[in-house]
């Protein structure tokens, strides 16, 4: 229950990517860690810990062993979620005298879940100070808008299925009267603590202000905005700030924008990956044929939440490959997936190492899944690399459900993960635990 508590913790202070790595680097700064610039030249040293943020939504920190670095071992999440992105001209007044957010969608939503919801904003502004563009994040931290539903009485139809349309449907209310804009502007600048003069562009979103909540009979599940997948990543967070390693490079990969594609120069198809490793290695003195002998025998762990047997449709599962809540952390399986016999083999293993249960996950045959952080950034840094996540229902939704076991399953998993030293040597594979 406390790493849940935790975890709900850092959702709340993570409303936007940009949140979630600015508390991501806080915490590593705090643990001692030193940040790189990736226009700057490394200076990298064994036994130290580093991190560097590009784009300030995505984030790689690694430890480096005293000892050799033989290879890396890699655990990555994303911290972004579906959502509503502002637009550039940030309010619509067609609807006069309501001032309307003028917005479009980020990823696959499920739209109904935003109505009548109390929604705030955050994001990041760039303002002029003393002759530079400076990045100064924000969090309004109060509810300034709400997208309302019909009445029943003027759709009576609407409880036999209702499509949505985005541009009519999902206009978030905002206020009343005139110059909306000049409102925006004026929120915005308050909350950050800027003059409105000094702001020269924005880049926002509207997220779910309703708490995460701990519930059920035996309080079993968690729920809040945002579950997909920050569970994850402060799962991943955690296990590698008590995870040590004597022999392997420890890296925490967290990306931005999975949600859209993964094609952004900050997401898991750039470069950033590749780009970090190989530096690590170049700082370190080490040749390319030393640094291809180490990705060789690296690993990665992909970690991005999976689908839950829901208890209302649980034919949309496979009947024999379906995980449930509380149940252990997921293997998922697919063609799409990065998982193969080996990598589910390895994991397998640490899992049974940490004590921690494991259940798989594979679609039903008719029903396609997408793409996964691992088969993405695979395709960049050839690693093995097993997809898993933690059972949820409602993926997708403005308040996701998980399991209150699941968060500390994955910490001890992780933590074991980056503990043990996994020793490749042709097709045979040894995990050594010093």
């Amino acid at each position: 229950m406390n790493e849940t508590e935790k975890m709900l913790a850092f959702v709340e202070k993570s409303p936007s990517a940009y949140h979630a790595v600015d508390n991501i680097c806080s915490t590593l700064e705090k643990d001692g860690f030193t940040r790189l610039e990736e226009e700057e030249k490394w200076e990298i040293q064994p036994g130290k810990h580093y991190f560097v943020v590009r784009n300030g939504s995505s984030v790689i920190a690694f430890k480096v062993p005293q000892s050799s670095a033989e290879n890396f071992q890699i655990v990555a999440a994303h911290d972004d979620s579906p959502a509503f992105k502002i637009k550039e001209c940030a309010t619509n007044s067609a609807s006069k005298p309501y001032v309307l957010i003028n917005c479009e969608r980020y990823g696959g939503m499920i739209l109904s879940t935003w109505l009548d919801r109390p929604l705030s904003v955050a994001g990041r502004l760039l303002v002029r100070k003393d002759g530079a563009i400076e990045t100064v994040l924000v969090d309004a931290q109060e509810d300034v808008a709400l997208i309302p539903n019909l009445a029943i009485h003027m759709d009576r139809q609407m409880n036999e299925g209702y499509v949505y349309q985005p541009h009519r449907d999902m206009r978030p209310v905002f206020g009343l009267g005139e110059d909306g804009e000049n409102r925006f502007l004026e929120l915005l600048a308050k909350k950050a603590g800027v003059e409105k003069s000094e702001i020269i562009q924005k880049e926002l979103i509207l997220y779910n202000r309703m708490p995460g909540s701990i519930w059920g009979a035996d309080r079993e599940f968690v729920s809040s905005p945002r579950l997909d997948d920050l569970q994850c990543v402060y799962g991943a967070l955690e296990g590698f700030r008590q995870g040590e390693n004597k022999n392997s490079v420890s890296v925490l990969a967290i990306f931005d924008n999975e949600e859209v594609g993964s094609e952004t120069r900050q997401g898991a198809d750039s470069e950033f990956l590749k780009d970090v490793l190989k530096r690590i290695f170049l700082a370190l003195g080490k040749t390319e044929e030393e640094f291809c002998q180490a990705i060789a025998s690296s690993f990665m762990v992909s970690a991005d939440n999976a689908h839950a047997v829901h208890p209302n449709h649980p034919e949309k599962a496979d009947a024999d490959n379906k995980p449930f809540i509380n149940g252990g952390i997921v293997i998922k399986f697919s063609p799409k997936y990065a998982t193969d016999a080996e990598s589910a083999a390895v994991w397998k293993e640490i899992c049974a190492l940490a004590d921690v249960p494991v259940q798989v996950y594979m679609n039903r045959s008719d029903i396609a899944g997408g793409a996964t952080l691992g088969r993405i950034s695979g395709t960049h840094v050839s690693i093995p690399t097993v997809d898993i996540g933690l059972a949820q229902l409602a993926m997708h939704s403005s308040y996701e459900t998980a399991g209150t076991k699941d968060s500390e399953f994955l910490v001890r998993a992780v933590e074991k993960f980056y503990s043990v030293w996994i020793k490749r040597n042709g097709t045979r594979i040894k995990l050594v635990t010093e």
